[in-house]
C-alpha cells in the first residue's frame, strides 16, 4: 500500500499544468544543449577533412542556440493577442522570404532549391513558414468557422474558408517549388491538425486529404530520383545500388547497428569519417546511436515523448481555442517532424530531407523552433496554476 501511495505522486504530475510547463522547458533546453555536443562530434572529422576548423558547424550551432534561446524567452512573456495580431503579417513575411528562393539569392543544396544566401550566410524560409502558420491558422481558422455558421448552403460556408486555403495553398506550392518534399509533408501535416482541430467540416478536410496524398504521389512519380528511394524504402537494395541511392540509408543502419547497448562512446563513430552524408544533419540520429547505443537513443526519443505529452495536455487544458490549436500546430511539427526523422534513419520511411528538432544541425532549424518553443511556453502561461506559479519568479 505505502509503495503504490508513493507512486501515485509520481503518475498525478504527469496530469499536473506545471510539471508539463516545467518538463517542456526542460526538455527543450536539453535536447538543445545535446544537440550542439552532437553537432560537434559528428561534424569535426568532416569540417577538419575540408580545411576548416574542426568547431565550425558546432560553434555556429552554439551561436544560434543561444540566440534562440534569448529570443525563445522573449517570446515566451508575449501576450496571446500579440500572436494573434502579429499572425498574418509573420505569414506574408514568410511567403515573401520564401518567394527570394526562386530569385538569385536562391541557394540549392541537396537537390533542394529552399535557401536564401547573402555572402556566406544561408537561411531556409520554409522553417518560417511553418511557424507562421502555427501561429496564423488556429486565428483564421476560427475566424473562418465563425462566418462560416452564420451562412447559408454549402457554397456559401466554404468560401468562407476561401482566404485561409489559398494562403495555405499558396504556403505548400512555394515549398515544394523548391523541391523540398520533406519539408511540405511536414506543413501538409501541421494543416490536417490545424483544419481538423479547428472543426472544418470532416467531408471537406477528407476530400482534401485524398487529393494532397495524389498530389505526393504524382510528385514520387514525376521524380526518378524521389521513386527510386521510395523503392529503395520498401524493397531489398541491389548489389550495384549500395554506392548510389541505398547507399546513406545502409550507413545510417551500420552504425545504429554498431552502436549495441551503450555506444562505442562519445566521438568514436566510425560512420562520421566521411561515410556518412549529412551525419550532423538529417542523420544526426544515426551517429547518437552509434555513439551512445540503444540507451542513448531511447533516451532521446523518450524526450520527444515528454516534449510531446506537455504540448498536448496543455492543448486539451487550454481554456482559449486558439491556445489549444496553436499548441497542437507546435506538436505536430516538432515531436512529428522529429519521428519522420528517425524513421528515415532507421529505415521505417524514404530518405527525405527533414531534421531533428533541437538536435540537427542548421540554424535556420534551431532558431525557429526554440521560437516556437517559446511561442508554446507563451499559450501554456495562460493557464492559471502556471501563470500564478510564473507570476513568483
Amino acid at each position: 500500500m505505502a509503495n503504490t501511495d508513493r507512486a501515485r505522486p509520481g503518475m498525478r504530475s504527469l496530469f499536473n499544468p506545471l510539471w508539463c510547463y516545467h518538463g517542456f522547458r526542460m526538455a527543450v533546453l536539453g535536447l538543445s544543449v545535446f544537440g550542439v555536443i552532437m553537432v560537434f562530434s559528428s561534424s569535426a572529422v568532416s569540417a577538419a577533412s575540408s580545411g576548416k576548423s574542426p568547431f565550425t558547424d558546432s560553434l555556429s550551432q552554439l551561436v544560434f542556440c543561444v540566440l534562440g534561446l534569448v529570443v525563445g524567452v522573449v517570446v515566451s512573456v508575449l501576450p496571446v493577442r500579440t500572436y494573434r495580431r502579429l499572425a498574418f503579417p509573420a505569414v506574408c513575411t514568410a511567403i515573401g522570404l520564401q518567394l527570394l528562393t526562386f530569385t538569385p539569392l536562391g541557394v540549392g543544396q541537396y537537390g533542394n532549391y529552399g535557401w536564401i544566401g547573402i555572402g556566406s550566410v544561408t537561411f531556409q524560409p520554409a522553417e518560417f513558414v511553418k511557424l507562421s502558420l502555427c501561429m496564423w491558422l488556429p486565428s483564421a481558422l476560427i475566424a473562418a468557422r465563425k462566418a462560416a455558421a452564420k451562412a447559408h448552403g454549402a457554397k456559401e460556408r466554404f468560401a468562407c474558408y476561401g482566404v485561409v486555403l489559398a494562403v495555405y495553398a499558396l504556403c505548400l506550392a512555394l515549398v515544394l517549388g523548391g523541391k523540398d518534399l520533406g519539408t511540405a509533408m511536414i506543413i501538409v501535416f501541421i494543416g490536417i491538425v490545424a483544419f481538423l482541430v479547428a472543426g472544418f467540416p470532416g467531408p471537406w478536410l477528407a476530400g482534401g486529404v485524398l487529393v494532397m496524398s495524389a498530389l505526393v504521389v504524382a510528385l514520387i512519380a514525376s521524380s526518378p530520383n524521389r521513386r527510386d528511394r521510395v523503392l529503395a524504402a520498401y524493397t531489398q537494395c541491389s548489389p550495384s545500388d549500395t554506392q548510389a541511392i541505398c547507399y546513406q540509408s545502409m550507413h545510417a543502419r551500420y552504425a545504429i547497428a554498431s552502436g549495441g547497448l551503450l555506444g562505442v562512446g562519445l566521438g568514436n563513430s566510425r560512420e562520421k569519417w566521411n561515410y556518412l552524408p549529412a551525419a550532423h544533419n538529417d542523420f544526426i540520429f544515426a551517429i547518437i546511436g552509434e555513439e551512445t547505443g540503444f540507451l542513448g537513443s531511447a533516451m532521446v526519443i523518450l524526450i520527444f515523448v515528454i516534449l510531446g505529452w506537455c504540448l498536448v495536455f496543455s492543448a486539451l487544458q487550454a481554456k482559449d481555442r486558439y491556445s489549444a490549436i496553436a499548441l497542437m500546430c507546435i506538436t505536430v511539427w516538432l515531436v512529428g517532424q522529429a519521428l519522420v526523422n528517425i524513421g528515415v534513419v532507421v529505415g521505417l520511411f524514404p530518405v527525405f530531407g527533414v531534421p531533428m528538432p533541437f538536435v540537427s544541425a542548421g540554424g535556420s532549424s534551431m532558431l525557429m523552433c526554440l521560437m516556437a518553443a517559446g511561442f508554446a511556453m507563451g499559450l501554456m502561461r495562460q493557464q492559471p496554476q502556471i501563470r500564478a506559479d510564473v507570476s513568483r519568479l
